[in-house]
């Protein structure tokens, strides 16, 4: 999808001074993105439309809202998230639409005070020992079973505290092949989905053979990337298939994003 016109003009603004309109327009079209030049300075030349200028309206008594002013000082609506200061303007006699709002307070990362706690759920650990990264960001495959992505989320709890569930994706048929849910979030759940996910291809008569990948992020949660998560996973099917360890110069378990 082609994206929208003061968007591309954006971009070329910001770049035009190095390289000039002209090869950025080349540069983009071969890309996919056609712009002609006189496209570009039509539009700069064009008067900002009704939704800018409201846009910029908007913004500026936001950002006297959120924005310290010169003794440092903030009103108290300046702990209102998105609903609140758009029901805060409605009061006001404002008549701005609250998904401007949030859009406007998203773009320039005001948020209100919450007590929501936030959850991390990858913990770096500078001194666990890393895999090496065979991916490399290139999750394109030409087939399957070739790459096993593996990563874990959360949810909020009726009784307090949070579920966490691990997904193990073939990156080649976007295939959730093992999964697994906890109340905590350690290495055991996620080694639980990964042995999940060999044993439903081997089920299913596709046996994970020599050549597969796979690959979490580089964090730790419990030792998540300690080599010996490894040798549980392989130890753990060694009855129905075989997997080689880290050190083999075929492919094995990989961590590192």
């Amino acid at each position: 999808m082609r994206p929208a016109t003061p968007l591309i003009c954006a971009f070329i603004d910001e770049h035009r001074e190095q390289f000039g309109v002209a090869p950025i327009c080349r540069a983009l079209g071969i890309q996919g993105v056609q712009i002609a030049p006189r496209t570009y300075w039509a539009h700069r030349s064009s008067a900002p439309s009704k939704r800018a200028l409201w846009d910029t309206t908007i913004t500026e008594i936001l950002a006297g809202i959120y924005e310290p002013d010169a003794d440092g000082k903030r009103p108290p609506e300046c702990l209102y998230g998105s609903v609140k200061m758009w029901v805060h303007l409605q009061r006001q006699a404002i008549p701005v639409a609250r998904c401007t709002v949030e859009r406007i307070m998203r773009v320039h990362r005001w948020r209100g005070a919450t007590r929501a706690r936030r959850v991390r759920t990858t913990v770096s650990d500078p001194s666990a020992a890393r895999a090496p990264d065979l991916v490399g960001r290139r999750f394109g495959v030409s087939r399957p079973d070739a790459l096993h992505v593996a990563d874990f989320t959360y949810a909020p709890m009726v009784t307090g505290g949070f579920g966490y569930t691990a997904f193990v994706v073939d990156a080649y048929a976007g295939l959730i092949a093992g999964w697994e849910c906890s109340l905590t979030k350690n290495t055991a759940f996620v080694e639980r989905a990964i042995r999940t996910a060999a044993a439903l291809r081997a089920r299913q008569g596709h046996r994970l053979g020599g050549d597969t990948i796979h690959h979490s992020d580089a964090g730790s949660q419990g030792g998540f990337n300690l080599s010996s998560q490894h040798r549980v996973v392989i130890a753990s099917v060694v009855d129905r298939q075989v997997l080689p360890p880290v050190s083999s110069t075929r492919v094995s378990f990989v961590v590192g994003c």
